[in-house]
């Protein structure tokens, strides 16, 4: 019983730790978090019972609640809002909002993820270059269940935020990849929603300052 304590009490650390290097080192990785966090309290990885990425997460979430103060939700409402005029000019390649922004652990080394679909992989580099959009082209894997898949992403910068935006086939929109967190298919939203996130959050600030 002790050794189950002990064990608990370990991971817990262990998850309080790499979370605070996700949140100071813009870390997104959770295999690399742990690994960092195992190496600084000393614990053998291959040995020890390792957080979840979920474990992981919930920790990040209480660090900016602690230490993060008004400016991570005042961050996430102007990211939230940059990513629906974004949104909004793609409306063509009907964008998904996906990541930090959309679960509300974003911080300042978060950038802007959304998920795009078109019917050819060309599209949406001509639209960006038809707007003046300077971007980069990186790969991005993402699980399924079948298997992984590889897909273009395109990184540029409007305004103060760093966006992300993959492309995905036009009938991928039906099937999102799985999550790192819990391995469940990964959270999209629509402009709409991420619209009405926005109008709660202001509404509760309203009723927070009552």
């Amino acid at each position: 019983m002790a050794s189950a304590r002990k064990q608990s009490a370990q991971r817990q650390h262990m998850a309080q730790l790499a979370a605070r290097l996700m949140a100071e080192q813009g870390i997104r990785d959770f295999r690399v978090a742990k690994q960092k966090a195992a190496q600084h309290l000393g614990i053998d990885v291959r040995n020890s019972i390792l957080p979840r990425n979920s474990e992981i997460e919930a920790a990040l979430a209480e660090h900016h609640r602690l230490f993060a103060g008004e400016e991570q939700p005042q961050r996430l409402q102007a990211m939230r809002e940059a990513a629906v005029q974004a949104m909004r000019l793609f409306a063509d390649f009907r964008p998904r909002l996906v990541g930090d922004v959309l679960s509300g652990l974003a911080d300042a080394h978060s950038d802007i993820q959304l998920h795009v679909f078109a019917e050819q992989s060309e599209a949406f580099d001509l639209f960006l270059q038809g707007q003046g959009i300077p971007y980069e082209i990186v790969d991005r894997r993402y699980r399924f269940a079948e298997g992984h898949r590889f897909y273009p992403a395109f990184r540029f910068v409007a305004g103060e935020h760093r966006f992300e935006a993959t492309l995905f086939g036009a009938t991928e929109i039906r099937e999102a990849p799985r999550s790192l967190v819990d391995g469940a298919p990964m959270a999209r939203a629509n402009v709409d929603r991420v619209e009405r996130l926005i109008a709660d959050e202001q509404l509760r600030a309203r009723l927070a300052d009552l």
